[in-house]
């Protein structure tokens, strides 16, 4: 079993920058595939960012590639996403995910099998 605790969260300027940090607690931490996902109010839950359990493999989506980093620290279990040059359409809850297995596209919800509580990012215009 693993628990996400997500944080970092909070309100900012258009074009400031945020850090999201999740710490994770339970065994077997540095095998799992680890992502962050966001949901804006009445839109469904997409993917944000990935990280391969050894953190030699990152994902992105399109919307945030080039403006954000995901990494990740396995002796302290926890994942960072650092995210800059934020947009207004950046504002959701953001929520951390781990996956015990690891081998599939990294990008999808199912995937997933563990969920933080998710932590607000509101970007003002």
């Amino acid at each position: 079993q693993v628990q996400l605790v997500e944080s970092g969260g909070g309100l900012v300027q258009a074009g400031g920058s945020l850090r999201l940090s999740c710490a994770a607690s339970g065994r077997s931490f540095s095998s799992y595939a680890m992502a962050w996902f966001r949901q804006a109010p009445g839109k469904e839950r997409e993917f944000v960012a990935a990280i391969r359990w050894s953190g030699g493999s990152t994902y992105y989506a399109d919307s945030v590639k080039g403006r954000s980093a995901i990494s990740r620290d396995n002796a302290k279990k926890t994942v960072t996403l650092q995210m800059n040059s934020l947009k207004p359409e950046d504002t959701a809850v953001y929520y951390c995910a781990a996956d015990q297995y690891g081998s599939g596209s990294h990008t999808v919800s199912y995937e997933y099998d563990y969920w933080g509580q998710g932590t607000q990012v509101t970007v003002s215009s």
